[in-house]
């Protein structure tokens, strides 16, 4: 409420300002003033920081439909998360950053191995190798709630932080653990923590109390399937080991119990990883006890609901840790379709966890950047993980001109780390920011909230290392915008102010 006070305040003086000019000059004032609606928004300072407490949905989510299943979703690290998460300090930003440097060497690294950059010579493919990671994880993300296995709960009900209005409410007990976990649309394997954490806590998945749960044989189909995530057997029982974009990673048993979702949706034999080790991930600071892993490959949970759930999902971003936001699986009704802008969705079979778009161009106060299509030809990766979206250099270098030369009204600040276009808001409630907006294939235009441009006062894109490297769209970038993944349909989709 008060953000609206302060930002109604500022509108009401400029109005005020422009009523007080001479009849003759009126005219004018009140076009330019309708022009700058549509060029520039304004932003109270006060609502791209996160509050105390989690003040719920900012707009009414879309609830769950037939052949449909929503749940809320968090940032990790808030006061909407859940409290195994939200107890945790987050990372800094210079973590953050750093992670995500990672995250998008390995992600990049993987389309070049799968021949998605064949001209690149091979010193040229060395050079943009990932560093190894052994003591980090990426530690921040949304993050949504489920229940493993068959087991009865302990309690009987909990407090869900993230009810609409905030405050809380109690949420039935369903059968099985609760796990806190991370959604990823680029990973394959699910899994979930199945030893104790070394710092104490519950929030385990102990198979041992689960009279539904079944590892898998080695000779198993599905432990067949497993391809390049096998692990070879112990007392015959399938191994899998899945080594992620930060360069950590998780081993343990394949193994099948069943998911519950909501207490209307459950997934019975839901194929996952019993994980027994995790290396790089520090469970001291991670906010989730595993990964939903979304991926293109057979393994994800998009693949095994296909038949019950159309080979689609969507989620909504909240634009600040104290807001929530919406995870759905399944594909939304025809009448609802209709509000999506979509682009084509592209696969490659050399890489099929990834989805991918094609950006076509910025456009930074309603003007299209002066940078050739050709520049974006790499196409670029959707991550729900990622959180600064990269960039080809000269994209990125024309980017941050027409941002800098509508941004002149404030006083640049020094960098952090890879954000160059950060700024001092001492003393500034309410900012005038250039609207910029992604325009994908077959004209899909994307108009970015303010929470997606502006990250800890910095412009929030970053380039790559050259103009051939994949790009890849960060979920800073889709935040308040429902992405829809209709992997059957080979689009992706995007609602505005959805969450």
């Amino acid at each position: 409420m008060a953000d609206a006070v302060v930002l109604l305040l500022f509108l009401v003086l400029s109005h005020s300002l422009s009523c007080s000019s001479s009849p003759t000059t009126s005219v004018p004032v009140v076009r330019a003033a309708v022009d700058a609606e549509h060029e520039y928004t304004f932003v109270a300072i006060s609502s791209l920081k996160p509050k105390a407490a989690c003040t719920g949905h900012r707009v009414s989510p879309p609830h769950g439909h037939q052949n449909a299943t929503w749940l809320r979703l968090s940032l990790s690290h808030g006061p909407c998360s859940p409290p195994s998460s939200h107890r945790r300090k987050g990372p800094s930003l210079a973590e953050l950053l750093r992670q995500d440097e990672l995250r998008v060497q390995n992600i990049q690294m993987t389309l070049l191995s799968a021949g998605d950059d064949d001209n690149a010579a091979d010193d040229e493919k060395v050079k943009k190798r990932p560093a190894k990671s052994t003591t980090t994880a990426m530690e921040h993300g949304p993050v949504v709630d489920v229940n493993v296995g068959s087991a009865s709960s302990i309690s009987t009900s909990r407090i869900d932080p993230m009810a609409t209005g905030g405050g809380g409410r109690r949420r039935r007990s369903m059968p099985g653990t609760v796990q806190t976990m991370m959604v990823d649309t680029a990973s394959d394997v699910p899994w979930v923590q199945c030893h104790p954490p070394p710092t104490g806590g519950s929030r385990f998945f102990d198979p041992t109390r689960s009279p539904t749960y079944a590892p898998f044989p080695c000779g198993s189909p599905a432990c067949a399937r497993l391809g390049p995530y096998g692990n070879g057997c112990i007392n015959g029982q399938c191994q899998y080991r899945v080594t992620y974009p930060d360069g950590s990673s998780t081993l343990g048993t394949y193994s099948s119990d069943l998911l519950t979702i909501t207490r209307t949706t459950a997934v019975r034999s839901f194929q996952f990883g019993c994980s027994q080790a995790e290396q790089g991930l520090s469970q001291a600071s991670s906010s989730s006890s595993g990964t939903m892993s979304l991926g293109g490959g057979p393994e994800s949970l998009v693949s095994q609901t296909a038949a019950t759930h159309g080979n689609a999902f969507s989620y909504c971003v909240p634009p600040t840790p104290s807001d929530a936001g919406f995870f759905v699986l399944g594909k939304p009704p025809s009448s609802r379709t209709r509000t999506f802008v979509a682009t084509p969705m592209l696969r490659l079979t050399q890489a099929p966890t990834l989805y991918r778009v094609l950006l076509r161009g910025i456009t930074v106060a309603g003007q299209r950047l002066n940078v050739p299509a050709t520049v974006f030809a790499a196409g670029s990766v959707m991550d729900s993980r990622t959180a600064i979206t990269r960039l080809p250099p000269t994209a990125y270098q024309a980017l941050r001109a027409a941002f800098r030369s509508r941004m002149g009204a404030y006083r640049l600040a020094p960098p952090k780390g890879s954000l160059d276009t950060c700024y001092d808001f001492t003393g500034v409630m309410v900012v005038r920011v250039p609207r910029v907006a992604l325009v994908f294939d077959r004209n899909a235009a994307v108009e970015l909230d303010a929470s997606g441009i502006l990250l800890d006062d910095c412009l929030a894109f970053a380039p790559n290392g050259d103009d051939r490297a994949p790009g890849i769209i960060g979920n800073v970038q889709q935040q308040t915008i429902e992405v829809l993944y209709d992997v059957g349909g080979r689009s992706v989709g995007f609602r505005r102010g959805a969450c």
